[in-house]
């Protein structure tokens, strides 16, 4: 039996034809990404039996997987999208730099915007997953590396240089603040203030995202959590509050549209002068792997603004592409094809 489209539940309806549209146009659209490229290490083993020296579990390693994280896995989905994308970032003179830089010249992206920085380390994520013979394995120990060190005065130079250069023929700006250093209002300011013309500026910023009031952002796409701690409440199932912290960030940050993405629970759209929309989750809400789910949510929501779409289309866009990307385990990405095949599955009223 046929499910009825999600989309029609919704305060803010979408057409699904006019979704797909936007999609189609995604194919060399010019993005720019600034943000904090990570290494995704997933460390994979076998139970054995629990260590006699302490009462933990010895895996047997088994496997190794690196793949590109936080600003890397943005740029990584907008590839993917069909974007023609150019980062700006820096990693480390190690190996995870190197793998990073190699990942994405064979990807056939612009490396030229990632600085190798000598004498740091690639902020890296390592995660320990542990499981018996023929089942899934299950993530038990994250160990983060990170670098001691903030960016010097003249690698900070530099990538003023390098956004300024490459704005001039962009059609979007995304921003993916994960706390290294990198993207900072100051450097986002003077780079889109110096701009002639008018581009999306989307803004996914980890723990910073109110202090780049005044830094020329168009739009931002902060989970629940986030805006929980950044305005110190608790949403859950209170819709009031949700509102109201949606509606008060908007506002503090002139942006012409707020995207929260809320897990299981969808998403909520806000505009000014328009009233919120409330957006299902696309799929399942049992998430096979939420990690890296906002970046793919911020280059589908980016793709679709620089596509032509409106806010609320652009934000169907990602949810669709959100709902894809959890289905996936480890950091993954959600291709146009792939997208557009469920834009289409979505009309035609099939489940997905």
């Amino acid at each position: 039996m046929k499910r009825k489209i999600p989309y029609e539940k919704s305060s803010g309806a979408a057409d699904l034809r006019a979704l797909a549209e936007v999609v189609e146009r995604f194919e060399g659209r010019r993005v720019v990404i600034l943000g904090d490229f990570v290494a995704d290490s997933f460390q994979s083993g076998d139970i054995t039996r629990v260590s006699r020296e302490a009462p933990v579990l010895i895996l047997r390693h088994r496997e190794t997987h690196i793949l590109p994280g936080g600003a890397a896995n943005a740029t990584n989905n907008l590839a993917a999208l069909g974007a023609r994308v150019m980062p700006i970032t820096t990693v480390g003179d190690d190996a995870a730099g190197d793998w990073l830089v190699q990942w994405f010249r064979e990807m056939k992206v612009d490396v030229s915007g990632i600085l190798q920085i000598n004498g740091t380390i690639t902020p890296t994520k390592t995660r320990f997953l542990a499981g018996w013979a023929h089942t899934v394995g299950q993530q038990v120990l994250r160990v983060d590396y990170e670098p001691h060190s903030r960016l010097s005065d003249a690698h900070r130079k530099k990538i003023q240089q390098l956004l300024h250069a490459r704005l001039k023929k962009a059609e979007a700006l995304a921003i993916s603040d994960y706390g290294f250093g990198v993207a900072t209002p100051e450097v986002v300011r003077a780079a889109v203030s110096r701009q002639k013309r008018t581009i999306p500026v989307t803004l996914d910023s980890r723990y910073q995202l109110l202090t780049y009031k005044r830094a020329g952002v168009t739009a931002a796409t902060p989970n629940e959590a986030e805006m929980e701690a950044m305005r110190s409440v608790a949403i859950g199932r209170d819709i009031s509050q949700l509102e109201r912290s949606g509606h008060e960030v908007l506002h503090e940050l002139k942006l012409r549209s707020l995207v929260i993405t809320r897990g299981k629970d969808g998403m909520a759209v806000f505009v000014p002068g328009e009233p919120t929309a409330h957006i299902p989750v696309h799929g399942s809400d049992q998430a096979v792997d939420v990690t890296g789910a906002g970046d793919t949510v911020l280059a589908a929501y980016t793709l679709g603004l620089a596509s032509g779409a409106t806010a609320l289309e652009a934000a169907h866009i990602a949810n669709i592409a959100g709902g894809l990307v959890v289905m996936k385990r480890g950091t993954a990405t959600v291709s146009r094809n792939e997208l557009l095949d469920a834009i289409r599955k979505a009309a035609s009223g099939v489940a997905p």
